[in-house]
């Protein structure tokens, strides 16, 4: 899952919501020192992950991209998923996508100086770009793909991965309604 997903998933309380967007910045074992539902939070981003890439359903979804987009198919999903839960959050999330983000980006100044260095710059790019309320747009899901592309040593086509969602447009939107209230069930029972 993508930052919006996490944070949705996490959004019990500020702490834990933190803690969930910062899963992808903390590497290793949890840091000492964290309050208890900031580490919670890691922890949880970390049991999503696993379940999200377990799951039979988002398997399934893999399998239908064909080469040279198999490979990064999680990746893709991933990504594509926070627009498809950014396109209809009120129905995940119980409010308008603005007023989640601007909660998130609220919740992200309020304690910037506890986030890895390594998130800051993300932070700024979410901030220069409206995210995570613009990723129901195509346009920045564009960018996210060219961006994480951009992160590899070698050459991939994750910058052109919109043609490959394209083409199983509707079966990955019906995949992602089943699957993400199954999430939220798994995510609720963690805490």
């Amino acid at each position: 899952m993508n930052i919006l997903a996490h944070a949705l998933l996490g959004a019990r309380n500020d702490d834990l919501m933190l803690g969930s967007v910062m899963g992808d910045f903390v590497h290793g074992p949890v840091p000492q020192g964290l309050r208890p539902d900031v580490e919670a939070g890691v922890r949880l981003h970390r049991a999503v992950d696993v379940y999200t890439d377990a799951h039979p359903i988002v398997r399934e979804l893999r399998g239908t991209f064909v080469a040279p987009f198999r490979r990064y198919a999680g990746i893709i999903l991933d990504i594509w998923f926070d627009h498809l839960l950014a396109r209809d959050f009120s129905r995940y999330g119980g409010e308008p996508i603005d007023a989640f983000s601007d909660r998130l980006m609220g919740l992200l100044d309020t304690h910037a100086g506890e986030l890895p260095e390594s998130m800051r710059g993300f932070v700024a790019y979410m901030r220069r770009y409206g995210l995570p309320a613009r990723y129901a747009d195509r346009a920045a899901i564009a960018r996210a793909f060219a961006g994480v592309a951009s992160r590899f040593a070698r050459a991939n086509p994750i910058a052109d991965a919109l043609g490959a969602i394209d083409a199983n447009a509707e079966v990955i939107a019906d995949g992602f309604a089943r699957f993400f209230p199954q999430l939220q069930v798994f995510a609720d029972a963690q805490a």
